[in-house]
């Protein structure tokens, strides 16, 4: 209550001052009203949805716009969520998620006048995105085959391990690339694989996610990808408890698990989001799908202080050469 009093106080004061100014200036630009409804997980996940949340606040500081946002349930709570934002006048309004995709397509047509912007969206075959919806995509398994090299390089027992959170495509093309990059190093190394479910609960079960680690550990692996979600905060307690590598998602991890997380794919969707409201403060939002890879510095890994220890400098080259060579076209990254 006490917000929604503060910004009405703004707005009248806003108005006050804009009725003073209105023989000087032809007209004054309003402030962007953004709205976000977040993926399964919701903030505070430490990954996914916390990396959007980091954009919206960027754009917050630095570009001065208003947000709210909404942490949805299962089902139509996604749709109700996107609707709920365009009947309050957001002109901005991002789902965060592959979920997303349907909901956001039938509610972007049915507010042409908004604008909207969806995360890991899903392209139909056939179906048309509406001009008001921007698309925005990345290649996840560009990232996934740096650090399966990573972890080709120095694993010491040649056992490798990765944990998916929903069985779904989306998170087949970081297996994939995970993969493909543990095998261009070490084409002898095992990987095993395990999932959560199939269900979007799978992205948010720490204990399911101990579970399939401390399995893996237990048959000699010593790195394991994680694309889960909060799922992933049960690999690394596993992870501190074997005293084995672990590897992170979408965001930097390190700080769940220092010394234990190897590095994180780190996927820039915090990017995505603030560059869209930028472009759309700009005047220039444009529809249609947008693919963010290595080259558009949309996927990468990461490599600093604190886990620098970890990754000696022979084979911190060889993943860079063998960035620059998917950045040149060389080398094509499987997607499933």
């Amino acid at each position: 209550m006490k917000k929604r009093l503060i910004v009405f106080l703004v707005v009248l004061l806003g108005l006050v001052i804009m009725a003073g100014c209105a023989k000087k200036e032809e007209a004054v630009e309003a402030t962007l009203r953004v709205g976000l409804v977040f993926d399964v997980g919701g903030r505070g996940d430490k990954s996914f949805n916390d990396s959007a949340y980091r954009g919206l606040k960027r754009a917050k500081e630095e570009l001065g716009i208003y947000y709210e946002y909404i942490e949805p349930g299962e089902g139509s709570d996604r749709e109700s969520g996107l609707r709920m934002l365009a009947n309050q006048n957001f002109d901005l309004i991002f789902g965060i998620g592959f979920m997303f995709s349907d909901d956001i397509t039938h509610v972007a047509r049915e507010f042409p006048e908004k604008k909207f912007g969806g995360i890991d969206y899903t392209v139909q075959p056939g179906m048309e995105i509406p001009s008001n919806l921007t698309a925005l995509k990345f290649r996840e398994e560009e990232g996934s085959y740096l650090v399966g090299a990573l972890a080709g390089l120095l694993t010491k027992t040649n056992k490798l391990g990765f944990v998916g959170g929903m069985e779904i495509p989306l998170i087949h093309k970081f297996e994939s690339g995970y993969k493909a990059g543990v095998r261009k190093v070490n084409p002898k190394a095992i990987i095993l694989v395990g999932y959560a479910g199939v269900t979007g609960e799978a992205f948010k079960n720490p204990a399911k996610g101990k579970e399939l680690a401390l399995s893996q550990y237990g048959q000699g692996v010593d790195i394991i990808y994680h694309v889960s979600g909060s799922t992933g905060l049960g690999v690394f307690e596993a992870a501190r408890e074997k005293n084995a590598l672990a590897i992170g998602v979408d965001s930097d991890q390190y700080h769940e698990a220092p010394g234990y997380i190897l590095t994180s794919m780190i996927k820039r969707v915090d990017n995505s989001v603030y560059n869209t409201i930028k472009d759309t403060i700009a005047g220039q939002f444009k529809g249609g799908v947008h693919v963010f890879g290595l080259k558009e510095d949309g996927v990468g890994y990461i490599y600093d202080e604190n886990n620098k220890d970890l990754i000696p400098d022979e084979v911190r080259k060889k993943v860079e050469e063998l960035k620059r060579e998917i950045i040149a076209g060389k080398i094509k990254v499987p997607r499933e």
